[in-house]
Parts: structure tokens; sequence; C-alpha cells
């Protein structure tokens, strides 16, 4: 099994967009899905998120009801007060940081609001999870700018 080199990384997945997509239709889902949790602790063995946060830097979670409750209270603020600061919708309906890179992102990548942070970004990159095979258009955006979803489907790809 050959390493995964990470140097170079977002060419190398630019490259291999076609690639990428074709495996993710075509995959044995539940195959696929029995090697993920240890291909996610795997790449994040070889990552450190607070060297890249190029998600919070250029992406936004959606903020769902309960992340708005939990994080406006952790925050001291009301509800309105917490969306009008810092939120806004999107086309889709959804709320999200009103600018990028997230205003709760620190110059040394560590999150202000870590242990409250909403669902998404608890869960992303989705490397451990079905969203993987279930949404492979973000699978596929995500794989541009995480070099953690660029390692596991390199590695997906080898087997």
């Amino acid at each position: 099994m050959a390493e995964v080199e990470l140097e170079g990384w977002q060419k190398k997945s630019e490259e291999h967009q076609k690639q990428y997509k074709n495996f993710l239709q075509r995959a044995d889902k539940n195959k696929v899905l029995k090697q993920l949790p240890d291909l996610h602790e795997e790449a994040f063995s070889k990552i450190d998120c607070l060297q890249c946060a190029a998600c919070c830097k250029n992406y936004s979670p959606r903020f769902k009801t309960p992340d708005i409750k939990r994080i406006s209270k952790y925050l001291g603020m009301k509800e309105g007060a917490f969306i009008e600061k810092y939120l806004c919708l999107d086309t889709e309906g959804d709320y999200v940081v009103k600018s990028s890179p997230c205003a709760f992102l620190g110059e040394d990548n560590f999150c202000s609001i870590y242990d409250q942070r909403p669902s998404d970004c608890h869960r992303f990159p989705y490397t451990d999870e079905d969203v993987l095979l279930k949404r492979p258009a973000i699978t596929l955006k995500n794989s541009t700018f995480c070099p953690a979803v660029y390692y596991v489907l390199e590695r997906l790809g080898e087997k």
C-alpha cells in the first residue's frame, strides 16, 4: 500500500476529480463504510487542522436552531442579537456566517466556540460517515480544500 503524499495535494486533488467522481458513483457502499473509521483516523494522524483551517476561512457551516440556541447562550447573547451580528440566510434558507473567515476563528486557527461549535463543524469533513457517499457533490468540493478528504479518497481509490 503506497503512502499518500500530502505535498502538493491541492493540485493532485484537482487532477483526480473525475477519478473520485467515478469512484463515488460505483463504490460498494457497505465496503467503503467499513473502511471509513480507520481511514478517517489515519488521515487525522497525519493532518493537523490547525495548520490549515481552510474550511473556517472560506466556507460556512449551517447554523441550525439548536446550534443558534446553544452558541448564543454560551456567548451570553439573545438569539436574535446573535443572528443579527454573525449570521445571514443563504440561498437555501440556511443560516450561515456573514463573512469569511468565520468570526469565531482566531489568528492561531483556534475556534473561540470550539466546544459549542455548530454540528456541521463537529461533523466536518464527513470522512467517517455515509455523507461521503450520499452527497458526492459535497465530497468532491470538500476534496479541493480539505486535505483529509483528499487523503481518504486517495486511500479508498487504492483498495
